[in-house]
């Protein structure tokens, strides 16, 4: 069952306030914006996107509140090549096609890997419990 804008939201606060972070409308504004983007964006983009609502809102802000996010492990960061971080909300464990023409990041799932175990040599690096691919290449429509 999908989980609408609206849960995602109610879990977002519960998720705040069980580590004691205040839920400000900044930060709810930002959270809402990353949960019904569909492009990963940056935080220049997602700064651009909230501007017009609230225009005292600054870029170091929304920098800082991505981070604290990621640290709460409420969204992924997911860094390029071109070393511009994207963003996105945690759904469902999934990997990511970037197109290395267009730039467009796209979602997929690979039960295979999840559901695989780590190698050995892994193991004896330390502990570490999740796995993330990022395959580069061309999308469809730069492909045509």
């Amino acid at each position: 069952m999908a989980v609408t804008t609206k849960q995602q939201i109610e879990e977002f606060q519960m998720a705040c306030r069980s580590k004691d972070l205040r839920v400000t409308p900044q930060r709810i504004e930002i959270f809402k914006e990353l949960a019904i983007a569909v492009d990963h964006p940056t935080a220049e983009k997602l700064h651009q996107r909230l501007i017009e609502r609230m225009p005292t809102l600054s870029l170091d802000t929304v920098y800082r509140t991505l981070g604290t996010f990621k640290d709460m492990g409420l969204i992924n960061k997911i860094d390029t090549i071109e070393s511009q971080a994207h963003f996105e909300v945690s759904h469902v464990q999934h990997h990511h096609l970037i197109c290395e023409q267009c730039k467009k990041i796209i979602d997929f799932e690979w039960r295979q890997v999840d559901d695989a175990d780590l190698p050995e040599e892994v193991h004896s690096l330390g502990c570490f419990v999740k796995k993330n691919v990022v395959v580069y290449g061309l999308c469809h429509e730069c492909l045509e």
